[in-house]
């Protein structure tokens, strides 16, 4: 009789919507846990919580010196991996609480359909320049995971969603996670999209 392997645990993964670096880790963080056996948990973060309410900072493309840098930086990283942005990072955002909400709803009562509806978001207010905080665009977002379109009307009507995504916030916060994106693979945190190289050799490694 063959011992059993045992299966490693997931890496938790944090984002917000918002955060052109959280959609880029978003576009490589299934594939590079794959390479190693793992699994990936997605999780919503808010940085208007984290960063300014909790952090005290103002949002990174206010802040001087570093939010030039940040532009900077995005502009390497797209030209690195050739993606383009259909949207300026640095201009005002939508707000992200109910593509938030919708996300950690599913992820409690529809998780099969949960990370399709996050990366269908994400697609849509990066890569196509659509804002995804009224009600017709995140049906589509539903109908892209495999849902019924007004679903989306149904669960931002309640007060279920808002507590979930809440709870998820204060979990985030609790264990570290502050920006996106954020990832904690066995117990090791590791912040920003330049770090996903890192964490891929802490993998392979098992460590350090």
């Amino acid at each position: 009789m063959s011992e059993q392997v045992p299966v490693k645990p997931p890496l938790d993964f944090w984002f917000d919507f918002i955060s052109p670096f959280g959609y880029f880790a978003s576009l490589r963080i299934d594939e590079l846990a794959a390479r190693h056996g793992r699994a990936v948990d997605w999780h919503p973060l808010l940085v208007g919580v984290t960063v300014l309410k909790v952090m005290g900072m103002k949002p990174l493309p206010q802040t001087p010196l570093k939010g030039a840098y940040l532009s900077r930086q995005i502009e390497r990283y797209l030209r690195r991996h050739d993606l383009t942005l259909a949207r300026d990072p640095a201009g005002t955002p939508m707000n992200p609480l109910p593509a938030g909400r919708l996300f950690a709803w599913l992820r409690v009562h529809r998780p099969v359909h949960a990370r399709a509806f996050a990366q269908a978001v994400f697609h849509a207010y990066w890569a196509e320049g659509r804002a995804l905080d009224e009600l017709p665009p995140l049906r589509g977002a539903m109908q892209a995971a495999g849902l019924p379109a007004v679903l989306a009307d149904e669960v931002l009507i309640g007060p279920d969603a808002t507590q979930i995504l809440r709870a998820e916030v204060d979990a985030a916060v609790a264990r570290g996670a502050f920006g996106s994106p954020f990832v904690i693979a066995d117990g090791e945190p590791f912040f920003g999209v330049d770090n996903l190289e890192l964490l891929e050799e802490w993998l392979a490694r098992g460590g350090w």
